[in-house]
């Protein structure tokens, strides 16, 4: 991500939202509002549908470098937090 960005812009990798994980793994939303295994797809869909204007990189969570699931470049409208909870929880209203 460029540094023109900065601000503008925030990374969304899908262990943001993993129910899997732990805080410590890189997990960033509540347990309960996370849900398992997201996928890429689901992710940019649901950044779609909430105006974010979306952006798709291949590149690897740090912590994880040797999975390369990709991430996800979206506005920053909100607080980062209030961002990936919003995301997270439209995630879980397609998987009903």
């Amino acid at each position: 991500m460029s540094r023109d960005y900065k601000g503008k812009r925030i990374v969304v990798y899908p262990e943001y939202l993993d129910l899997r994980r732990s805080r410590s793994e890189g997990r960033r939303v509540r347990r309960d509002k996370a849900v398992p295994n997201p996928k890429i797809e689901e992710i940019m869909r649901a950044a779609e549908e909430l105006g974010l204007n979306p952006t798709y990189e291949e590149a690897s969570y740090p912590r994880n470098w040797w999975e390369h699931r990709g991430r996800v470049i979206v506005d920053k409208k909100d607080s980062k937090q209030s961002i990936l909870r919003r995301i997270a929880e439209k995630i879980r209203e397609y998987r009903r």
